[in-house]
Order: structure tokens, then sequence, then C-alpha cells
């Protein structure tokens, strides 16, 4: 247990001697602050519609500008959370490998199955962990701005989070396979599926085609990263009906839905799933 901690503290201190955690927070700064300015300036458009009207149609303009603004900024989240996450693990078991670092290590006293579940334990704490904190950034600035907080606080965060950490297994598992560029272009080509899946749910939504529903409805759960994320924008709004909602879902939120209980389960069990793949996958490499 005490090998697999060294291993966590050599990814953290890896992330900070490549200037990984410093580039990412200036960034991150950045991307808040613009944040920042787009929900002011909303929000100012928002009050020239005539808030009296439109409650009389069922419209809360504060509802719909606040939503639509923070879930466009959890989708930034996600994927800065996926660069992260990617970025940390592009060479973690390949790359150390060719550079001569494995063979002291996973020979005594650690052995490959700890160093490859304690590089991916490490890099999906960062990487979850700046998931969380730019997510109640996005959240912390709607509110103080616009005078709007979503229904549900905490559950899109964990979500949020989930999804990073299963991408961040997925990389791992992709670094005992291929070398870092092409772990790189795999991954983000993973990620891009998922997006896709999402976007074929609101064609679906749009022109009521079950069989464009079913088609992204599966492909969401082969690759659940993405269905957490839809659940964690269903549960910004979980309370919001009506026209309101309506309008919201046809921004950001399309497609977005409660996967329930049966999504952790399945979630928990897609990455165990993965983790003992990277691990067989590793326990047959040979790293001469």
């Amino acid at each position: 247990m005490s090998g697999a901690w060294v291993i966590v503290g050599y990814t953290l201190r890896e992330a900070v001697r490549r200037r990984v955690v410093a580039v990412v927070a200036a960034l991150t700064a950045a991307f808040l602050g613009l944040y920042a300015l787009g929900v002011w300036r909303v929000f100012q458009d928002v009050e020239g519609f005539g808030p009296e009207e439109a409650l009389e149609r069922g419209i809360d303009t504060t509802t719909l500008a606040g939503g639509t603004m923070l879930g466009m900024a959890m989708f930034g989240t996600l994927f800065l959370g996926v660069v992260l996450a990617v970025f940390l693990t592009l060479g973690a078991v390949r790359g150390d490998a060719e550079r001569g670092l494995l063979q002291p290590l996973i020979v005594r006293p650690i052995g490959r199955r700890t160093f490859v579940l304690a590089r991916f334990a490490g890099a999906a704490v960062i990487s979850a962990a700046y998931t969380v904190a730019v997510y109640a950034g996005a959240m912390v600035t709607t509110g103080l701005i616009g005078g709007w907080w979503p229904d549900r606080i905490v559950t899109p965060a964990l979500l949020l989070a989930g999804a990073i950490v299963l991408m961040t297994a997925i990389s791992v598992l992709g670094s005992v396979a291929f070398t870092a560029t092409a772990n790189g272009i795999a991954v983000f080509m993973v990620f891009g599926a998922g997006l896709v899946a999402g976007l074929l749910g609101q064609v679906a939504e749009a022109l009521s085609s079950d069989t464009l529903d079913r088609i992204s409805s599966i492909a969401t759960w082969v690759l659940p990263f993405e269905a957490l994320y839809q659940a964690s924008l269903s549960a910004l709004t979980a309370d919001t009906s009506g026209l309101t909602e309506s309008i919201i879902q046809l921004g950001p939120f399309g497609g977005a839905s409660d996967g329930g209980i049966g999504l952790w389960l399945w979630s928990a069990a897609y990455l165990a799933g993965v983790c003992a793949a990277a691990v067989a996958w590793f326990s047959r490499c040979d790293l001469g």
C-alpha cells in the first residue's frame, strides 16, 4: 500500500514539475473570467425582456439565462477536465517503460497491478478535483452575478467528476497499448464519439425519431461518460418545468436525462472493467 502512495505522489509531483498545474490554473482563470463577463452581459440583456410579461407566459427568464449559461460552462468544464486527464496519462505506462523508469519499480516492492492502479488514482484525483473546482467557480459566478442557483448543487459536480474519472481510466488503458501520441489521438476520438452520441440525442428529440434516439442511447451507454455528463445537465434544472424547461432543452440541455441509480451502477462496473483490462494487458507486456 505504501508503494501505491509513492506512485500517486509521483504523479502529483510530475504534474507540478511539468508545469501542468500552473498552465491549467492560468487558462482556467482566463476561462472563468470570460465566463463571468458573459454571464454579466446575458443577465443585463435578460432584464430588458420584460420579466412580468415573460412570467405571464410561463417563462422564468432568470432560470432560462442562468441554466443555459451554466450548462454551457459545464461543457467547457468537461472538455478542460478531459484535456487535463489525458495529458496526465498520455505516457503513464508505455512512456515510463520506454524511459526505463518501470523496471526497477514493478519488480519490487510495487508490482505491475499496483503501478497501473496507482497511476490511474493519481491522475483521477487531480482531474476530478479540478473539474469540481471549475464547476464550483462557474456556479458561484452565476449565482453572484445573476442571482440564479441550480436546483441541485452537489449532484452535477459528482456526475461531472465521474465522467472525468472514466475518461482517465480509458486514457490509462490506452497508455498501456499505445505510444503517447497514438493514445492521445485515440482517447480524443473516443471523447468525440461520446459527444456525437449526445448530439444524436438532440437531433432525435427535435425530429421525434425513435431510431436515432435508440442509437444515441446505446452509444451513450457504451461510452457512459457522456451519460454522466447528460445527467449532470439534467440535475441543474431538475425542478424546472413548463415552457421554461422546454426552451432550455433547445440549448445545451438538449437530450439531457437523469440515468438514475442504474447509471451509477453501470458506470462503476464500466470503470472496474476498464481498470481490470489495463492491469491484465500490462501484465502481459514485455518491458524489455
